[in-house]
């Protein structure tokens, strides 16, 4: 633990143990938004199914060295049909007409094909709903779908919708019973409504009739509890931008609550995308150890910058690139 392994996920993830890890935190490339310039790397497969299934088959893996009362945490983002996705280097700007024009031309890759779909130009794939329904398909409980909505989201120019300012957080887990520990956020309603800190009744308040259900809830004394009311599922919470890598990335505080609601102190965190270390700082940071899988070697060395500063702090090993985790 608290070590970075260079590689595919779904290699490293098999020379895993089984039932190893406490948490799962994580966010995979998103498909056909980005590339990432590596071989291999997930989310330019042509079709949103080869995606699907690929991203699955690492999750069959994420099942088996997640403990029996381990806890997984996946935020996806969807993509529109036929915008054919940002290609950068590859496609340029142009996307579809670039893509056209260097089909004509045989210049693409051998192993690269744009990307096709049934799905008509416009609409939404509903890729994490098709990710979503194919996790419990295979075995997986979902016990929530979280929204992230971004405050600073960034404009869009389409003018014939509205600008999308939200993205999901699944919550999954692999039995019935499972770590857990509450979460709250504050009241938001006036306490007084009910009584002030008693949450009494407050008969002034007009009601539809002494027969109705809300007699029956205003004649009852209630006591709110201390910490606030249960969290709820909509986290208002802004991106964060990243000097390293000129884009918005993982917000610390999107993954703070999963890590100290689905891991107990000490457990170790598995995040098989790290991108730049964010899940394993937060991770250090609320008292747990890290595993992270990266695929991308400036990315690792990202991470590794950004986790220097807590190697002293949390005694940590020296980060191996490449190669399996402890069996000690």
């Amino acid at each position: 633990m608290n070590h970075i392994y260079k590689g595919k996920a779904l290699e490293v993830l098999k020379t895993f143990t089984n039932e190893c890890v406490d948490c799962v935190v994580t966010s995979p490339p998103y498909w056909s938004l980005r590339d990432y310039g590596v071989p291999g790397q997930l989310g330019l497969e042509p079709t949103f199914q080869e995606y699907v299934n690929k991203l699955c088959g690492i999750f069959s893996e994420v099942h088996r060295v997640l403990k029996k009362g381990g806890t997984c945490w996946v935020n996806m983002g969807d993509t529109y049909g036929g915008s054919w996705g940002n290609y950068g280097k590859r496609l340029g700007k142009q996307r579809q007409k670039e893509c056209k024009r260097y089909e004509r031309k045989g210049s693409l890759p051998q192993d690269f094909k744009p990307p096709t779909t049934n799905i008509l130009k416009k609409s939404l794939t509903l890729i994490p709903q098709r990710f979503a329904i194919k996790m419990t398909d295979n075995g997986w409980i979902l016990r929530n779908t979280i929204i992230w909505q971004k405050p600073n989201a960034m404009p869009q120019s389409a003018k014939d919708r509205f600008t999308n300012d939200f993205e999901y957080l699944y919550f999954f887990v692999k039995n019935r019973k499972y770590y857990f520990e509450q979460q709250f956020e504050p009241y938001t309603e006036p306490l007084k409504r009910w009584g002030g800190d008693t949450l009494e009744a407050d008969k002034d308040i007009p009601i539809a009739s002494p027969e109705s259900y809300k007699w029956a809830y205003r004649e009852r004394k209630l006591r709110p509890n201390p910490n606030g009311k249960n969290k709820r599922t909509v986290w208002n919470i802004s991106t964060v931008s990243s000097p390293e890598l000129h884009f918005a990335t993982f917000p610390k505080e999107l993954i703070r609550t999963p890590i100290k609601a689905g891991c107990p102190k000490g457990g170790i965190v598995l995040d098989p995308f790290l991108g730049s270390g964010t899940t394993a700082i937060v991770a250090l940071e609320e008292d747990c150890n890290y595993i992270g899988i990266e695929i991308n070697p400036e990315y690792i060395e990202i991470a590794n910058k950004r986790l220097a500063k807590y190697r002293e702090k949390y005694s940590l090993y020296e980060m191996m690139e490449e190669g399996s985790p402890s069996t000690k």
